[in-house]
């Protein structure tokens, strides 16, 4: 037996899931221990698309400028014909940036790269992933969680007060707490490779036979490499040959083509494609995130990006409760995440079955800017308001400009752990400080200037009001001022 540890958290697996939740924890002081059961990190491209609103948490994460230079713009679509002619149209929704929405089209990034970039920023913090480390049992008590860990030296124990499981559709934490992961499987078996080869350009995602689930065949320049990645629906039945002699028979029969060469293959996977959502999230001290607590079709680019959402809502509230705050607090990842997952899996769906008919278009539903909390027990707005941005919506960006004559963004006020309160038109010592606010207030003594206008019209805010928003990124509160003293109620324990 090795040595036991004691930490606050202990986080199971080391995916992109996995590693967001230890940033939160790090960059918050709060100590864990991050396993995997691989003995080196996942090398495949399993997801690819960074969302918008993902863009954004990685913006506040500090790691948003190395993935531009990791991935890239997604390439036109270039549909083929039976005659050798194509057409092309693009693949996501490229829509230039705006005040309040800086980041408008999606980021091609192989998953190994994401992976791979968030590992380093978690390293900075001091952070490291154990690979080689299976979680083998778990036991809970009122106090906290035994770990039970298997390495190759053998096996150790670890003690945390929480122990979270992101350990992907086949959970072991899930499963070892006997909750549920209904839905079903979406008869759809496909095939995903990360392939080295020649005879097709690097500008374009080729797609031949669109609408054909026998013959339908995707290749796709993986940005940031040398790769591409092949996606294909196979028989549900038989054995499938990942080499690059059986992916090099597929593509010439698909295409027609002998002019297109798999030199080598990095990565490859068949799968049975499911759409499950799990019964609850949260079982006394022990939480799922992420493929653990739902499982979709890759149609529309969602499992990553929803995952390191679960993360990130999760981190937060975690260090707070490890810092004091109510365990009650903890009742609203499942309340405000699970219906979000829900919403997902019907997406996934819809645009799997649109696939299937050859329509490939995305829009606006995939960039997940729109996800929020609006009914969730961490909204609160007095008065109720009847338009405009509401309380458990996304925060939105504006251009501002400090007092001291720089320019800057409501995302560089937010950029941090701490909570922030701005007040419109407001005096600042209506509001007392407290450990973990940062106050900015605008208006003739204020600290920040509303130039253009753009922080009233995307928070549509006016004279009295002020907005408070979490470490998240989401409106927690928006009060007037004859209310303000209700925004000591919110921050009350209990």
């Amino acid at each position: 037996m090795l040595e036991d540890t004691t930490v606050d958290v202990v986080i199971s697996g080391a995916g992109a899931t996995g590693v967001t939740l230890a940033i939160e924890l790090a960059r918050r002081g709060v100590s864990f221990c991050l396993l995997d059961k691989l003995e080196v990190p996942f090398g495949g491209s399993r997801g690819k698309g960074i969302q918008p609103r993902t863009l954004e948490i990685f913006e506040d994460l500090g790691i948003v400028d190395r993935m531009m230079l990791a991935g890239g713009p997604y390439p036109p679509q270039r549909e083929y014909r039976d005659d050798g002619s194509y057409a092309e149209s693009a693949a996501e929704a490229n829509e230039a940036p705006t005040p309040s929405e800086p980041y408008r089209s999606p980021l091609l990034v192989p998953q190994f790269l994401t992976e791979s970039v968030m590992r380093e920023r978690l390293a900075e913090l001091g952070g490291r992933v154990e690979f080689g480390c299976e979680l083998a049992g778990l036991k809970q008590d009122e106090d906290g969680v035994l770990a039970r860990v298997a390495t190759q030296r053998g096996e150790r124990t670890i003690q945390a007060r929480f122990l979270v499981g992101a350990d992907g559709g086949r959970s072991f934490v899930r499963n070892a707490l006997q909750i549920g992961f209904p839905g079903k499987t979406l008869a759809v078996r496909a095939v995903v490779a990360d392939v080295f080869l020649t005879g097709l350009d690097r500008n374009a995602w080729h797609r031949f036979n669109e609408g054909s689930m026998e013959r339908q065949l995707a290749l796709c320049p993986l940005v940031g490499t040398e790769m591409f990645q092949i996606q294909a629906p196979v028989p549900l039945e038989g054995d499938v040959d990942l080499s690059a002699t059986g992916l090099a028979a597929m593509i010439r029969a698909r295409t027609g083509r002998n002019d297109i060469h798999i030199e080598s293959v990095s990565w490859a996977s068949a799968y049975n494609m499911n759409a499950r959502l799990a019964d609850r999230y949260r079982d006394g001290r022990v939480f799922l995130v992420g493929d653990a607590a739902h499982t979709h079709p890759p149609t529309g680019g969602q499992g990553l990006n929803t995952s390191v959402q679960d993360a990130y809502n999760l981190g937060w509230k975690l260090a707070a409760v490890i810092d004091g705050a109510p365990v009650a607090l903890l009742d609203s990842y499942e309340e405000e995440r699970r219906p979000v997952a829900a919403s997902m899996l019907g997406l996934t769906t819809r645009l799997l079955d649109a696939m299937k008919r050859g329509d490939n278009r995305r829009g606006r539903e995939v960039q997940q800017l729109d996800i929020g909390y609006p009914e969730s027990s961490l909204a609160m707005e007095c008065p109720e308001r009847s338009s405009g941005l509401r309380a458990g919506e996304r925060a939105p960006d504006a251009p501002i400009r400090l007092i001291s004559g720089h320019s800057t963004r409501v995302f560089n006020l937010l950029k941090g752990t701490h909570w922030t309160l701005f007040g419109y038109d407001v005096s600042r010592d209506r509001v007392a400080p407290r450990a973990g606010l940062h106050i900015h207030t605008f208006g003739a003594r204020g600290d920040v200037i509303d130039d253009g206008g753009h922080f009233r019209d995307a928070y549509a805010v006016g004279t009295g009001d002020w907005i408070l928003v979490r470490p998240d990124g989401y409106i927690g509160a928006i009060v007037a001022n004859e209310h303000v003293k209700s925004l000591e109620t919110y921050f009350q324990p209990g």
